[in-house]
């Protein structure tokens, strides 16, 4: 979640830190810092709160030297205070960390019991007071960080920078990302390669359990092993890692807007060269598979509850979906037959990186759809999708939900051709309405000037709830995560059919509650659960098309969306879930594109 960023330079270090910081700040907000070496002096700052709050610092307490490491944190162990913020400094030796150290109350009490006292709260200071230790008796700085290394339980990703050593930088990761920068007499470190594009085009992705010796002459990298090894340099799209608003308010806003181009883009990756079928890797083998598993977290998770109906519908193929955080933890039975998709916009999400290393030994496929091509989930995937979304910096998914129900539609549209259960002509039928997607989804952020006078009435509200049935049903759970993350209004989402077993208990006068309900074969069903609702005096707001709201009769709040078919539905339907939360937040003025206690990457269990 947090995000790490190291320079060995020709410049001075922390203005070029601040500034990479600044791209990784989507990943961590609740304290910022950096530490540099200067004339062989180990110094550093830190700021609690926005990345600003250094800004501000270093302008009154400047902080000179061309290497350094730099951290934006958010809080695992220890609250957001100076003295839980990176970098966590002992000694001679500084570091910053992603991750969670699980040994480190083990650490911690063997250090206090050896006469060193801890600053802070965090796990974090157990690592830079053993390295210290390490340092005082004897050791080198790079035999230190490696002695402590050793003794690391857990997940991390860590950059350790010593007094006295102006070219260097120690590197190591377990669990958590971190990638290599190579520049002209320079180097560079990051959690995400996003933070160097301005630094350079070239990157070097550790592998698991990887640790490196940086200088500005090169890198040296071993594994797990102590091994040196060889990791390839890659050349990363400058231009498509720019961050920007582009004229808009927000991150969301421009990534909500960005939706049909970048649909329209990814449609044309997948688009075979007749345009008549889908260009996906032949190592996909559906014939064979006779049980899907989906794993994902959050918002992805929603995805792949979408895809269940399609898979299930148009290729016959039993699905099973798991929250990653809690897959493996159920002893899951798997087989040679089973196929494994994983769906994570960073491809970095722990949970579902760790789901994925515990099935592949013992499934026949693992298949993967992710937005970094480069990421950890891609790249130990036997066949990785990415969904051509783009960088996306606001912390609520938007277009990447969007690009992630589009390629599971081209997989199951894949399916079921591979499995004989779509024809000829039926394959191609939907797969013309899935090119259809782009301009629909335009047509429904055509109607964010409706929904901002609709959710005008959210700002008060302390509970909504949302209701949907078939793949509507994870569209009303996205609308209400959406609402969640960046309103802070409560926000409940039930199938609408569920109502009656219990949830409709919270109907009360005004109580606002979304229906997601195109004119379809549950709409008459669904309808039923709203004047259930509606004579209980609920303050309905219902999302159909125009057949749909003719059918409903009187309602007291209505959306009209274009008529779409079933297929497209919860793509086009995902539109005004993000523009409801997104509207409803800014009448509250809360923080859009970070909201509180919350980052993009989920890094750490």
């Amino acid at each position: 979640m947090c995000g790490i960023v190291g320079i060995l330079g020709r410049h001075e270090a922390s203005p070029q830190i601040l500034n990479a910081l600044k791209r990784l700040e989507y990943r961590g907000y609740d304290s910022a810092g950096i530490a540099t070496v200067n004339n062989g002096r180990l110094d550093r700052r830190r700021a609690v709160g926005k990345l600003i709050n250094l800004s501000d610092l270093l302008v009154h307490e400047p902080l000179p030297g061309h290497s350094g490491i730099g951290h934006t944190r958010w809080a695992t162990h220890g609250g957001p205070t100076v003295a839980n913020a990176h970098p966590h400094r002992a000694g001679r030796v500084a570091v910053v960390h992603n991750g969670i150290i699980e040994n480190f109350r083990a650490l911690r009490e063997e250090l206090s019991a050896d006469g060193v006292s801890f600053a802070s709260d965090t796990d974090t200071e157990t690592i830079v007071q053993l390295t210290s230790r390490f340092l005082d008796q004897g050791l080198t700085p790079v035999q230190a960080a490696r002695a402590a290394l050793k003794r690391l339980e857990g997940a991390f990703a860590l950059a350790f920078l010593f007094e006295g050593e102006q070219d260097l930088i120690i590197a190591a990761r377990r669990g958590s990302p971190l990638c290599i920068g190579h520049g002209d007499g320079e180097m560079y470190l990051g959690s995400d390669a996003i933070a160097l594009a301005d630094l350079t085009d070239r990157i070097t992705y550790l592998e698991e359990g990887d640790w490196a010796i940086m200088s500005r002459a090169g890198v040296q990298i071993f594994d797990a092993e102590d091994q040196q090894t060889a990791r390839p340099v890659n050349r990363i799209n400058v231009e498509a890692a720019r961050i920007d608003k582009s004229g808009h308010k927000h991150f969301m806003a421009k990534e909500m807007a960005e939706q049909p181009a970048v649909l329209k883009a990814a449609l044309g990756q997948y688009s075979a060269a007749d345009a008549q079928g889908i260009d996906l890797p032949e190592a996909l083998d559906f014939k064979s598979v006779d049980r899907l598993l989906m794993v994902a977290c959050g918002t992805a998770f929603y995805a792949c509850q979408v895809a269940k109906y399609w898979f299930e519908k148009y290729a016959g193929l039993p699905v099973e979906i798991d929250i990653a955080s809690e897959f493996r933890y159920r002893d899951p039975v798997l087989g040679p037959a089973n196929m494994a998709l994983f769906v994570s916009q960073s491809g970095e999400t722990a949970d579902t990186l760790a789901a994925l290393r515990h099935v592949k030994p013992h499934v026949g496929q693992v298949v993967s759809v992710v937005n970094v091509p480069t990421s950890s989930i891609a790249r130990e995937s036997t066949v990785a999708l990415p969904i051509h979304a783009g960088p996306e910096i606001g912390v609520a998914s938007t277009k990447a939900f969007t690009a992630q129900l589009q390629v599971l539609a081209l997989l199951a549209l894949r399916a079921g051709r591979d499995r004989g259960r779509l024809s000829d002509e039926e394959f191609s039928s939907l797969l013309n309405e899935l090119r259809s997607v782009p301009g629909y989804v335009a047509q429904a952020l055509d109607r964010e000037e409706e929904i901002r006078r609709m959710t005008e009435s959210l700002a008060q509200a302390r509970d909504v709830l949302f209701l949907g049935r078939g793949t509507m049903y994870p569209l009303a759970l996205e609308g209400a995560l959406k609402l969640k993350e960046i309103s802070y209004i409560h926000a409940e989402a039930y199938a609408a059919g569920e109502l009656k077993h219990g949830p409709i208990a919270l109907i009360e006068q005004d109580l606002p509650i979304f229906i997601f309900a195109p004119f379809d074969a549950l709409f008459e069903k669904t309808v039923s659960n709203m004047q259930e609702v509606m004579a209980r005096q609920g303050n309905v707001f219902l999302v159909s098309d125009a057949k749909g709201l003719a059918e409903a009769g009187d309602v007291p709040n209505r959306l009209q969306m274009p008529t779409v078919p079933d297929l497209i539905a919860p793509i086009v339907y995902a539109v005004p879930a993000q523009l409801i939360a997104y509207h409803a937040a800014l009448h509250r003025g809360t923080d859009v594109d970070q909201p509180r206690n919350l980052a993009k990457s989920v890094t750490v269990e």
